[in-house]
Order: C-alpha cells, then sequence, then structure tokens
C-alpha cells in the first residue's frame, strides 16, 4: 500500500480524517479501526460488489453484521430503499454503538448517511467512496439524502462521516462516463472559487482522462482541502457552503426532468454550470470570455455542455423553483463574477434565467 494523504475536517472540537490512497480497502486492520462497536452496516450496490466488496467484507467478518448489495443508480435513492436500511438494521438488532459503511458512489453514500442520521437519532457511518465525483465532493461535509420524483436531494439530515477513506484504485474500474461526470465537480472547484486551479486542470486534462494516478490523487486532494475548509466555516450551509452548489440548481433540474438516471449527476453540473456562466453574462457579472473558457474545458473533458433536446425552458424553471436554496418562492442561485469568483444572487429574474436555458439549448 502506497503512502496516503491526509486532510482533516474540522468542526470545531469535532474533527474527521479524509485519507486518499492506493490499497486503502485492502487494510482491514485500519477500516476494523473505525469501528466503535460490534453491529456493522454494509451498503454497496452491485457494479460495485462485483469489483471492491470482498477486502471490506473480510475486514468485518468478527462483527455482527448484515450486507445490502442495492441496484445500481440514481434511481434507488428512494425513500423505499431507506425503510429497507432501517429493516436491516433493525433486524440487525442494532445499538447506539453501531457503524454504517457506506461502499460506493454518491447515490449509496447519500442514502446510507441518511439512514445512519436516523437510526437511534444518528449513529457513525464512514463513507468509502468509489467514484472520483463521491471522492471530490459527496463523501464529505455530511450532507445525506433521498430524491422524491418531485426534486432531488428533497428528504435529508446533516450527519458527518466519522471517516472517509478513498481508495484511489477502485477508480481503475470506474466506466468512462463516470469518471468524466467526476471531473466536472473537480472543475466546479475550480470554477467558484481557484483561478489557479483551473489553470492547473487546464493543463492536465488529458493527464486526468488517462487516469494518471499522481493527477488525479493531487486533484482530489485539492477539492477535499476545499471543501473541508468551506465546510468548517459553514457545515449546515447557511451561507458560504452554498457556494458548493453552483451549476447545482440548473443541474438538479436537468436530472428531473431528463429521469433519474439518464444523466448522470456530475454531468447535470457541468451543463448547469455553463446555464449559470451565461446568465451571469446575461445580467453583467461576468464576460463571456470566461463563460467559453469554462464550456471549453468542459468539452475538452468529455462533458455535455448543451442542454439535451426535449427538455422546456419553462419546465426546467418549474423544477428550478423547488430547488432547497430558494427562500420564499424567490430563486437564488451562485453565480459569478469570473474565473474563480462565484457568489450567491437573490431573486434572480426569471426571464433572464429562461433565456440563458435557451441559449445554451442543444439544436433539436
Amino acid at each position: 500500500m502506497d503512502a496516503c494523504r491526509l486532510v482533516e475536517v474540522a468542526l470545531g472540537e469535532r474533527r474527521y480524517p479524509i485519507r486518499i490512497g492506493a490499497g486503502l480497502l485492502r487494510d482491514g486492520a485500519a477500516l476494523r479501526a473505525l469501528l466503535p462497536g460490534r453491529h456493522v452496516l454494509l451498503v454497496t450496490d452491485r457494479n460495485v460488489a462485483a469489483h471492491h466488496l470482498p477486502p471490506v467484507a473480510a475486514a468485518i467478518a468478527d462483527h455482527v453484521h448484515r450486507i445490502v448489495v442495492l441496484p445500481p443508480g440514481e434511481q434507488e435513492k428512494t425513500l423505499a430503499r431507506f425503510a429497507e436500511l432501517m429493516q436491516a438494521l433493525a433486524d440487525l438488532r442494532a445499538s447506539r454503538d453501531a457503524c454504517v459503511l457506506a461502499l460506493g458512489g454518491g447515490v449509496i453514500g447519500d442514502l446510507s448517511g441518511f439512514a445512519a442520521a436516523c437510526w437511534m437519532r444518528g449513529v457513525r457511518f464512514v463513507q468509502l467512496p468509489t467514484t472520483l465525483l463521491a471522492m471530490v465532493d459527496s463523501s464529505v461535509g455530511g450532507k445525506t439524502a433521498v430524491d422524491l420524483p418531485s426534486g432531488k436531494n428533497l428528504v435529508g439530515a446533516f450527519h458527518q462521516p466519522g471517516a472517509v477513506i478513498a481508495d484511489t484504485d477502485t477508480l481503475a474500474t470506474l466506466p468512462d462516463r463516470e469518471l468524466r461526470a467526476g471531473l466536472a465537480e473537480v472543475v466546479k472547484y475550480a470554477a467558484l472559487g481557484d483561478a489557479g486551479f483551473f489553470e492547473w486542470l487546464d493543463a492536465r486534462a488529458e493527464a486526468l482522462l488517462a487516469r494518471d494516478a499522481e493527477a488525479l490523487a493531487e486533484t482530489i486532494e485539492i477539492c477535499c482541502r476545499h471543501k473541508a475548509a468551506i465546510v468548517a466555516r459553514d457545515e449546515t450551509e447557511q451561507g458560504e457552503r452554498a457556494l458548493l452548489n453552483l451549476g447545482h440548481t440548473f443541474g438538479h433540474a436537468l436530472e428531473v426532468e431528463a429521469g433519474y438516471g439518464e444523466l448522470l449527476h456530475g454531468e447535470g453540473v457541468a451543463i448547469g454550470m455553463v446555464c449559470a456562466a451565461r446568465l451571469s453574462q446575461r445580467l453583467g457579472l461576468a464576460t463571456p470570455g470566461d463563460g467559453d473558457r469554462l464550456e471549453s474545458l468542459l468539452a475538452r473533458l468529455g462533458l455535455p455542455t448543451r442542454i439535451p433536446a426535449g427538455l422546456a425552458p419553462e419546465r426546467l424553471l418549474a423544477a428550478m423553483r423547488l430547488d432547497k436554496k430558494a427562500l420564499s418562492g424567490a430563486l437564488r442561485l451562485i453565480l459569478w463574477r469570473g474565473m474563480g469568483r462565484a457568489e450567491i444572487v437573490d431573486s434572480v429574474d426569471e426571464t433572464a434565467i429562461c433565456e440563458a436555458l435557451i441559449a445554451c439549448r442543444a439544436a433539436d
């Protein structure tokens, strides 16, 4: 096992580590050290289980445990699956020192974390992310949730993990499309607050797509440091943390209207960031050149940058109104004043939003 990178999330007196490196899931002793009691619920999906379940299952073999293997996909992040995990914990007779292990991508992490947040009003959970998107974003910061047909992540809780173990070896089995989707969240960190990181990514786009191990590990560390710093200042998204949603209000609406699973989350975020950049341009906050640079890098990374044909702007706008950042029915969006300078903008004019949506549509 190679030496790992360490990032710490500090929330007052509460702290937890993010460990990034190769072979971490094969270190059974280190995994067992994260388990406070006898009961363990391990949650994963079929795709991940086929590649990465054996070493983690072996690590918990001496505990009273249950393994739940779910079908893959965003469409599984439901209240029904949440209830299934609640029943699994009940069948396990899990006590308050139980631990939920989330082995998978963002769906597994969000769903497992929400179950851990609710069982006996909160038990420990550990994130074992296996996708780039989960490693750089969704596994860090304690957002847990399930989706409803009307919108993403509408039922959930803030519940911080006890640790995040990002084994970069798992990225070798990640489909190309999933890798590219994770790179959208990587670009997000650069776009919202680090213009120098954008230049760094622009110079390494091909290396990242080629899965260069050092480039990926450094990218994950940089993103985790950005997120850890923001979460430390605003754990429950009362202010600055909302900046991490750059592109997400548009992106979530795209995911809902396209149908869960048709657009990957990162793909929706990529398109959403372009929409946010073009809207910022229309509102006089940013120049066209910044939007062009963002769109160009996303396209080089193999990500979509246009709203798929058939998704009507009016329906997307209606879905955006249900976004969690909206206040009293008025849309709040994360816009920017150029590369690396995002800001929260209240009561954005809906006519301008529609115009930006129309400008970002793919040709029919």
